[in-house]
């Protein structure tokens, strides 16, 4: 089976201003054949999400009209913008909604689920895309719709950014998407107001992103992220979130928005497979994002010279929100709007900078999670998650059911190249069951086509092997499927085991389930509220690939080697040396040396 959502890298879809013309033009004979007497653009099967989709379609009708001045759109767009004016705009407090903190203020809002009390707790994005769809045909409609219609809808925008930051908590579901992107609807907002309104709505988003998004910030992988449903980062609304920091530098030029986007942008960059593949997050660990995404990849992957846009999206979603039978839905409009008003191009080469949580050259590369362990390894086309042994996860040595991966102080890193090959050496502190401080020390090694990776450590009692990881997917074309097969070579026995129990504790990577399922059957809410990666660890047991240690190792040490993306035979060759621990293998010798003067290791490599 495919992966149903990681599809092609979104950098593949043409981006030109022909391409989007015909996107544009797409959306035009689709609404007008939809478009109802009343004024209803909605897809007829929406159901969740549905209070600003009618204006989202109106707004990408607008922009069609600003750059092909097609005669029947003028109509189209004044029809529909009354319709959302006269019957999807709510000032009656929706029964059951949870985090207003003003009554009866009759401010205008917009409802997630039409129905009254159906599903009050999403009607506070939903508003936030509304002000978006409005503030987007704010910028559009000059000279397409008349005084008084402009009027109300600005009326509308400024109520519902008041509904927004007064009469509701600000951000109740703590995402951080869904925040940062009311911030960009008050400063878009801010332009269309009289001077003594503007200022005022324009200061307090700035301050609301300072002390309400920016202050609460999330540490991982050494960098601070937006918050994102509880977690750090979600694979999903994380690159919704650059997106949003594109957006609030274009529109405002402040250099907050362009700093902590470089930062989420290198941050993507480190933990993203150069495949594109990517999974983890408090909400979704497997969906992506498409359209939503573009923006923020596109001007940030070349703002960090790096090729952001090989994130695998859903091309479902490529250009825009589509329903079950592709039909074109309003929500996130506004995301096809600004990509296509933005001039950025996507930036296609690799950073060639080192990142301490990443190591990738040519079709190889490891995601390092915050304690320098592996999250994904991709070599070969295909890719491995940490595996699970005895309610522990990992890459590392493992005896008695203990994996030493988890470090006991410092991480030391280094990365090198040389001879056309890229390395990163990991050195941790490692205490095991026994209370003994034990120097683990992983190499990573890379042509760019396999991946060697050798793990030293103090000798363990006899049964040590190495937990290798657990192959979940892998390329095809130009998608991705499920496998628990890997072409993988190692230098001491190797095996490929299942779990011998059954449940959902007990990854059989043999099944069909993806892991996102399984994640989800282990949360603690249900899914869509649950968070997956809280599930995830949950996990007991999982396939894994394991390996014995290397044959004639020095006495002190386990030695453990493994090639990923080949099956050829693989020897190394592990000894003291004056200089330290010297490896040779038939691709390379590297000698890890003594700690430095500052306690960091010494590494020396030649192919």
């Amino acid at each position: 089976m495919h992966l149903p959502r990681q599809l092609g890298p979104l950098h593949d879809l043409p981006d030109t201003p022909e391409a989007y013309d015909a996107v544009l033009a797409d959306v035009t004979e689709q609404a007008l054949a939809r478009l109802t007497p009343e004024g209803n653009l909605e897809h007829p099967d929406s159901v969740d999400d549905i209070g600003d989709t009618s204006l989202g379609i109106t707004s990408l009708l607008a922009l069609a009209w600003q750059r092909s001045k097609d005669p029947r759109l003028p109509e189209a767009v004044r029809h529909s913008l009354a319709f959302h004016l006269r019957e999807r705009v709510y000032r009656e407090d929706n029964p059951g909604y949870p985090n207003l903190r003003i009554r009866n203020s009759g401010l205008p809002y917009a409802r997630y689920t039409l129905a009254a009390g159906a599903h009050p707790i999403g009607d506070w994005p939903s508003t936030v895309w509304a002000l978006l769809q409005a503030v987007n045909l704010l910028d559009t409609t000059d000279n397409l719709v008349d005084d008084e219609q402009r009027a109300e809808l600005l009326d509308v925008a400024r109520g519902y950014w008041r509904w927004l930051t007064e009469a509701t908590f600000f951000n109740p579901q703590e995402a951080g998407n869904q925040a940062i992107g009311c911030v960009v609807g008050g400063l878009m907002l801010a332009r269309h107001l009289p001077d003594a309104e503007s200022e005022p709505v324009r200061a307090l988003a700035l301050r609301l992103y300072e002390e309400r998004i920016r202050a609460h910030r999330v540490a991982d992988r050494g960098a601070l992220l937006p918050p994102e449903h509880g977690g750090a980062y979600d694979n999903n609304y994380g690159p919704i979130s650059l997106s949003f920091l594109a957006q609030a530098h274009r529109v405002s030029g402040e250099e907050v928005f362009a700093e902590d986007g470089d930062t989420l942008a290198r941050y993507i960059d480190a933990r993203l497979t150069g495949g594109g593949f990517d999974n983890g997050g408090p909400r979704y660990s497997e969906q992506h994002s498409a359209f939503e995404s573009v923006l923020g990849l596109r001007y940030f992957g070349a703002r960090i010279g790096s090729d952001l846009g090989r994130y695998r999206g859903d091309s479902r979603w490529a250009r825009h929100a589509a329903q079950a039978d592709g039909g074109v839905d309003g929500h996130f409009a506004w995301m096809l709007v600004w990509q296509i008003q933005d001039t950025t191009r996507w930036h296609r080469e690799p950073s060639t900078r080192p990142a301490r949580h990443q190591l990738r050259a040519g079709t190889v590369s490891v995601a390092f999670d915050g304690r320098m362990t592996p999250a994904v390894v991709e070599a070969g086309g295909t890719y491995y998650l940490p595996a699970a042994v005895n309610r522990q996860h990992g890459f590392g040595p493992v005896h008695d059911g203990f994996v030493f991966c988890r470090p006991m102080g410092e991480v030391r890193v280094r990365d090198l190249r040389a001879d056309g090959l890229t390395a990163k050496l990991v050195t941790k502190p490692v205490v095991g069951r026994d209370h003994v401080l034990r120097h683990v020390r992983s190499l990573y090694v890379t042509d760019g086509t396999s991946l060697w990776t050798t793990v030293a450590v103090e000798r363990l009692p006899e049964g040590a092997y190495l937990l290798a990881g657990l192959p979940y997917a892998a390329d095809d074309g130009d998608r991705v499927r499920r496998t628990a097969e890997a072409a993988v070579a190692s230098a001491g026995a190797l095996r490929l085991s299942h779990p011998r129990e059954q449940g959902p504790e007990h990854f059989d990577a043999r099944s069909e389930l993806l892991q996102e399922q399984a994640a989800f059957a282990l949360a603690a809410d249900p899914r869509g509220y649950g968070n997956p990666d809280e599930g995830w660890r949950h996990l007991v047991s999982s396939t894994a690939l394991e390996a014995g240690p290397v044959p004639d190792a020095p006495d002190d040490l386990h030695v453990f080697a493994v090639q990923y993306g080949s099956t050829r035979p693989y020897t190394v060759e592990a000894t003291w040396a004056e200089e330290g621990l010297t490896l040779r293998t038939s691709a390379f010798t590297a000698v890890i040396g003594a700690p430095d003067e500052h306690g960091e290791p010494e590494l020396s490599l030649r192919a």
